[in-house]
């Protein structure tokens, strides 16, 4: 069988424009004579709805809409995935689904069986889980059709299995030919590899050729990398769609040419990961163009090199904002990142304000030693000038924190912390500067001096981040093996690391929940992110 695999970037809850995508890539797959095409998970409303889906018109739009699209079809058999009502008495309202569409008519619809509740995913709040699956016959094949998470269950690859039940082997042993897996299955670093094992495996140990079929696109804090992928039925990659990018991936279910994986430099994929999730959400959130605070530091330097990736530099406006402990340096950095870039930028200097707003205080203050305080009034009167400027242009302003920093609480509430999307919010330190090495790899862009001077906030005289960290691959590391391994105090410090600085780290890190709760949203591109797959009370006694 001739099959088309369609992977496509959507818009949550646009219907007709969702549908616009499907009917074209129906289209082409028609013209190249593909008798089925396969698109991605809840492809129809765009995915992840969250509680969109607890809403009767939602889903009753997701309906007539599918509708509407079954009668623009195709010659071949289409398989999209849409949200679909629980017509049940009880359970979750909505189901999450596959429509086969043929001649005009939804011919048939399967459910999904696993519901991932973990991480970034809540599904088990929203769907009701099907309780069995059988093939469905496309053309005189048995097809089985699966939804992202039903293929998640092998107990060889998985060593923390969540689930009794494999639904792809439930579905070979009914009889099924062909395996058909819709996804939308967000990226993160390593995950395209685990993801290679999972499907190769799979198909091997089902003895089934399997078409997996995954979204693109970037919605709120997660991108999907698309990288669809076809496999033989003994486990032989036969074919591959584009990473970060729409693709019509055309494949013969009976020849195939073995290919490789992917074996692309890992900056590469967070550059073009972090490109599209800020490219997209501006766009989908109604932008054009984004500003900048330009310090002339790493961080901004980087988020600046995404946003031009995103945007072109024609929609990107950097602003530095000196202060009297700003040095020359500094400003020469920014201005030189600017020029490289092509973008537009403008200098405020801060100091004018920061002394009006220190002697009105003067009074309340009197007698007391300036400290932290007269630090975050300086990243305030930033954040109010770089927030008055995307008022007034309609600009969104783009957040430069790192994971680092965010994770210990190296940021100033409604100062640094402005903006409507933190940009590399889940990128350490350690890598922001492997980040900026790799995007000078042709020419330098990112002045040299930016990446090898020692890194300062600049609120005081002769200030260095170190004064108050410990160096960053020690911080980094820490962070790794606390949030994202999620390892006690006692096994990193048997790890070799300082117990005096783990415990510093550690409370850092508990204590600065407040902070992360009012930051940004930020892309995720780590197996685990500050943001909605890491929920920790904020007002706890737990140490």
């Amino acid at each position: 069988m001739k099959v088309a695999i369609a992977q496509i970037n959507t818009t949550i809850g646009d219907f007709d424009g969702n549908s616009d995508k499907i009917a074209e890539a129906w289209r082409r797959a028609d013209e190249a004579g593909a008798a089925l095409v396969v698109l991605p998970e809840l492809a129809l409303c765009g995915y992840p709805p969250r509680d969109l889906l607890a809403k009767p018109t939602f889903l009753r739009q997701n309906r007539e809409a599918l509708d509407r699209l079954a009668k623009r079809a195709g010659k071949a058999v289409a398989v999209v995935g849409y949200a679909s009502a629980n017509e049940t008495d009880s359970g979750r309202p909505a189901r999450n689904s596959a429509a086969v569409l043929h001649n005009g008519q939804v011919a048939t619809v399967r459910h999904k069986t696993l519901l991932p509740t973990y991480d970034v995913f809540d599904e088990d709040r929203y769907f009701e889980p099907a309780t069995g699956n059988t093939p469905v016959e496309i053309l005189g094949i048995k097809v089985g059709i699966t939804i992202c998470e039903d293929i998640w269950s092998d107990e060889v690859f998985l060593h923390d299995r969540r689930y009794d039940r494999r639904p792809a082997e439930e579905l070979t042993d009914a009889g099924a030919k062909l395996l058909l897996n819709l996804s939308a299955s967000p990226w993160s670093l390593g995950k395209e590899h685990s993801r290679h094992v999972l499907l190769s495996q799979l198909s091997a140990k089902c003895a089934c050729p399997l078409v997996y079929c995954n979204l693109v696109g970037g919605n709120d804090e997660l991108v999907f990398d698309g990288a669809s992928q076809y496999y033989n039925g003994h486990g032989v990659l036969g074919a591959s769609g584009e990473m970060f990018a729409e693709d019509l991936l055309l494949i013969n279910t009976e020849t195939i040419k073995p290919k490789s994986s992917d074996t692309s430099d890992d900056n590469e994929k967070v550059f073009r990961a972090l490109s599209l999730g800020v490219r997209d959400y501006l766009h989908k959130c109604g932008f054009a163009s984004a500003v900048i605070g330009l310090s002339g530091g790493i961080d901004s330097a980087v988020t600046a090199a995404i946003a031009v990736e995103a945007l072109g530099a024609a929609n990107v406006r950097g602003v530095a904002m000196p202060s009297q402990y700003s040095s020359q340096g500094s400003l020469n950095d920014a201005e030189a990142l600017a020029k490289a870039l092509g973008i537009e930028y403008d200098i405020v200097p801060i100091e004018p304000v920061f002394k009006s707003l220190t002697t009105q205080l003067g009074g309340l203050f009197e007698g007391l030693d300036e400290d932290t305080t007269e630090e975050n009034m300086q990243a305030r009167i930033r954040g109010n000038i770089l927030m008055s400027m995307s008022n007034k242009f309609g600009s969104l302003l783009l957040t430069t924190g790192n994971k680092s920093e965010l994770a210990v609480g190296y940021c100033t509430l409604y100062g640094d912390m402005c903006g409507g999307l933190a940009v590399i919010s889940d990128l350490p330190k350690t890598k922001v500067y492997s980040l900026a090495k790799w995007i000078n790899r042709k020419h330098e862009i990112i002045p040299e001096s930016t990446i090898t001077k020692p890194p300062s906030a600049e609120l005081r005289p002769d200030q260095l981040d170190q004064d108050s960290l410990p160096p960053y691959d020690v911080l980094d590391s820490i962070l790794e093996a606390y949030v994202v391994e999620g390892r006690d105090a006692e096994a990193i410090i048997a790890s070799g690391h300082d117990e005096a600085t783990v415990e510093r780290i550690i409370r850092l890190i508990n204590v600065n929940e407040y902070k992360r709760r009012q930051a940004a949203p930020g892309i995720k591109v780590t197996s685990k992110a500050f943001g909605v797959g890491r929920r920790i009370p904020v007002a706890k006694r737990f140490s």
